[in-house]
């Protein structure tokens, strides 16, 4: 069998799998296109024979049950690997907001979601690269094409900078502002900004330094 036919083989035996599971054609095409993109990022590893061309690996996941730890991050039951989901940010566990008068707790809102929407379901991911223990991904389950871009569409999460520029998620943050939904019609503390200012020392807060 060839090199050719033996991948063409591979991706047919995948895509049967994740339709076994229960993944639908946007949901495929949610990790497919993004996992190809990513691959031909990738660097070609050495090899001995001149202008032979090999991979560093699949960048798709198999079918995962993962265990949701906070709002943008789970993890792999089976091997403990941690996912977190690429280009969005959403509250953290700890972090509030507030709608007029009345606070709301925005990252048990945003964790509570990311549960509804795993639990109990087959989930995928398309690795774009790690960082520190953690697999930065876009993630599709039984039910979303795209976790990611739903999280977006509701306001429980906002977009971070990314490159190359997701311009998808740009537009599905901005109906959601303009909407008002979600976060959006509170008023709310950047995620990210909650983070630092969570873990700055008192001095670094009373000198106003971030």
């Amino acid at each position: 069998m060839t090199g050719s036919a033996r991948v063409h083989r591979c991706v047919c035996e995948t895509n049967r799998l994740w339709r076994s599971c229960g993944f639908g054609a946007a949901a495929l095409a949610a990790i497919v296109v993004p996992m190809s993109v990513s691959a031909k990022a990738e660097q070609a590893t050495p090899s001995e024979q001149p202008g032979f061309y090999s991979p560093k690996g699949s960048q798709q996941s198999p079918p995962l049950r993962v265990e949701v730890i906070e709002g943008v991050k789970f993890r792999d039951i089976e091997t403990g690997d941690v996912y977190r989901l690429y280009g969005i940010d959403a509250c953290a566990p700890a972090q509030r907001a507030a709608l007029g008068r009345q606070p709301w707790p925005c990252g048990v809102m945003a964790t509570a979601w990311l549960v509804s929407a795993t639990l109990g379901k087959w989930v995928a991911c398309a690795r774009i690269h790690e960082s520190d223990g953690v697999i930065q991904a876009r993630c599709a389950s039984s039910q979303h094409g795209d976790l990611g871009a739903a999280m977006l569409r509701e306001g429980l999460a906002v977009t971070v900078t990314v490159e190359p520029p997701l311009r998808t998620y740009a537009a599905l943050e901005q109906d959601a502002r303009k909407a008002y939904r979600g976060l959006w019609a509170s008023r709310f503390q950047m995620p990210g900004e909650f983070r630092r200012s969570a873990t700055a020392s008192p001095a670094e807060v009373e000198s106003g330094r971030p």
